[in-house]
């Protein structure tokens, strides 16, 4: 890697921890003084009001049987999406073994930490080094592996809006009144006139539309998405592939669930408060800061409020949850990942008799 290459990424790392900091500080500033105002209200002294020492003292009593459960789960995960990667790459004539596929996912969760997104091209390139595959093929199984993440989270997504929308529309309904923050105004109308106009201009001009290169570009990345998602149906056992992924979110959502029983304030909600809190914390992540720092914090104390949760408990759970998974299953496992890797081959040789032919998904 160059020196330009090593300073660009340096100033990404740096941009992305900035990002995720000032969220989380402002996150935190904002409880802390809701906080202080709660302290005042039961008459509790200011100097004995510390949403920190309330933090620490919340992590010293949470149930740390749970927490290990949530180091068993990210494991278990890990396994099924190991399976799976690996049949996407078994798809192409390659047999790499469990353990690589395993070891270099860890690895590449390790990575995002440090920049976002960079988890996907470091597991990629850990997997071609050791297993002699083409760098650009494994990417190309990464992609798949990812398109199904996507599908996945949105249909989760989708089943927390069905299995808890009255909690949803209620806590809308008692927190955002439409009626009022628009008055006797006619926005709505004005913004439904736009739309049909801006409808009527784009089927207009769709043809001059359809030649621009950023449209091109969508075109190109939708035509890959379905033809990743092609792959998945042309593999020799796409139900075990779908098990693996069902397996895969599942163990997801009982880390969170298991977080929720470590935690008094949360332990009586249930799976249902679990799985919608899970989702928006889920989407926090996507937001790219390291380990979703920040944004992941903001989506679970929002997601927390609905169940009425206070925003102190919930940025103290925020931080259990964060610090259990993101921190240390990933530092944990992340780095007995890198110092495993190298040693279990050093006297590995893939073998290479069928990479030279042309690959058959039927």
């Amino acid at each position: 890697m160059t020196y330009r290459n090593l300073l660009f990424n340096g100033l990404k790392f740096l941009l992305f921890l900035a990002i995720g900091l000032g969220i989380l500080y402002l996150v935190y500033r904002n409880q802390a003084a809701a906080f202080q105002e709660d302290c005042a209200l039961k008459g509790i002294p200011a100097a004995d009001c510390s949403l920190l020492r309330k933090v620490w003292n919340d992590f010293r009593g949470i149930n740390y049987f749970w927490i290990l459960m949530v180091f068993v789960a990210y494991a278990v995960s890990n396994i099924s999406r190991a399976i799976r990667w690996n049949m996407l790459l078994q798809s192409l004539h390659y047999q790499p073994r469990f353990i690589n596929g395993f070891l270099t996912i860890i690895i590449g969760y390790f990575a995002n930490l440090g920049l976002p997104r960079m988890g996907e091209l470091v597991r990629a390139g850990a997997m071609a080094r050791y297993e002699g595959i083409p760098v650009e093929k494994v990417i190309g199984t990464v992609v798949v592996d990812r398109i199904v993440d996507v599908l996945s989270i949105l249909l989760l997504t989708a089943l927390a809006l069905l299995l808890d929308f009255g909690t949803l529309r209620a806590f809308a309904d008692e927190h955002i009144n439409l009626s009022t923050r628009l008055g006797n105004s006619n926005i709505l109308l004005y913004l439904l006139l736009g739309a049909i106009v801006m409808g009527f201009v784009l089927f207009t001009l769709r043809a001059r539309i359809i030649r621009l290169a950023v449209v091109q570009k969508v075109v190109q990345i939708a035509r890959g998405f379905v033809q990743g998602l092609q792959t998945v149906s042309q593999l020799k056992r796409p139900w075990l592939f779908i098990f693996h992924s069902i397996n895969v979110w599942l163990m997801f959502f009982l880390m969170g669930y298991f977080c929720f029983l470590a935690f008094a304030p949360t332990a009586g909600l249930g799976p249902v408060a679990a799985l919608t809190s899970f989702v928006f914390g889920a989407w926090g992540m996507v937001i790219p800061s390291p380990g979703g720092m920040g944004t992941y914090h903001f989506m679970m104390q929002l997601a927390l409020g609905f169940y009425g949760i206070s925003g102190d408990d919930g940025f103290s759970f925020a931080n259990i949850s964060f610090f259990s998974v993101q921190l240390g299953c990933n530092i944990l496992w992340g780095l007995l990942a890198l110092l495993l890797l190298p040693v279990l081959n050093r006297n590995y040789r893939p073998d290479t008799s069928a990479k030279s032919q042309p690959a058959n998904l039927e």
